[in-house]
């Protein structure tokens, strides 16, 4: 089974991810935890470290088309790892993954154009490409405002030395990025979604125990491996 963790930066993803394999393997399901983009392990990989750092300019220097090609190439480039695993294991945890890029770079094309451009980009990585589709795909919605405060307390990242990068520092974007993936979410687009809420009904932050308890509870209803749906 393959589970992917989507949402804006800092919504907690690669926490999630690894709380979620420390629960499943708790009840004795083989699992593992691959993230993208693959940093220091693709050819891709270096370019979108370069690109995230500004070394190709701003987001306005580069088109999404452009930035698109970058993501799904470091996806290409670790199918067959991403094959290898999910024949290997139960269960495959993705931090990031397709839908990632068609947040990310959807929010960067004219309303108008984010249509056509999602359904473009989902053909190149899961048809052209070749990558397995998720089961479940898990959504973390984080206020915009919320997220960047915890991107600022994030550890230091292997791929840039600043605080943030090109995407991050951007407000504008991360704000209709999540505007795309709840559009995705709702869609239940190429997967299985599930939107988790990371904020209490006073727009609080939660801990990130309860949001786990909060995945934990909604994957049980459509996980199909019988030593976690039973437990």
């Amino acid at each position: 089974m393959l589970i992917a963790f989507e949402g804006i930066d800092g919504s907690g993803k690669g926490t999630q991810a690894e709380l979620l394999k420390m629960k499943a393997q708790s009840l004795g399901t083989s699992v593992e935890v691959l993230s993208f983009p693959r940093y220091g392990k693709t050819l891709f990989a270096k370019c979108i470290a370069d690109h995230l750092n500004g070394e190709f300019g701003d987001l306005t220097s580069i088109t999404a088309q452009t930035a698109a090609l970058l993501f799904a190439g470091d996806r290409f480039e670790s199918r067959s790892k991403l094959i290898e695993l999910t024949q290997s294991y139960e269960l495959l945890i993705l931090d990031r993954y397709v839908a990632s890029n068609l947040a990310h770079q959807g929010a960067r094309v004219r309303p108008e154009e984010r249509k056509d451009f999602i359904s473009w980009l989902a053909q190149l990585e899961y048809e052209m490409f070749g990558l397995p589709r998720a089961d479940l795909t898990i959504y973390l919605d984080m206020p915009t405002e919320k997220a960047l405060q915890m991107i600022y307390k994030k550890k230091q990242r292997s791929y840039t030395m600043e605080a943030v990068d090109i995407y991050e520092r951007d407000l504008d974007h991360l704000t209709i990025c999540r505007e795309v993936y709840q559009t995705l979410a709702n869609m239940n687009f190429h997967s299985k979604w599930l939107s988790i809420q990371c904020t209490d009904h006073n727009s609080q932050l939660l801990d990130t125990t309860e949001i786990h308890e909060s995945i934990w509870s909604a994957i049980r209803q459509v996980i199909k491996l019988p030593s976690i749906s039973d437990s």
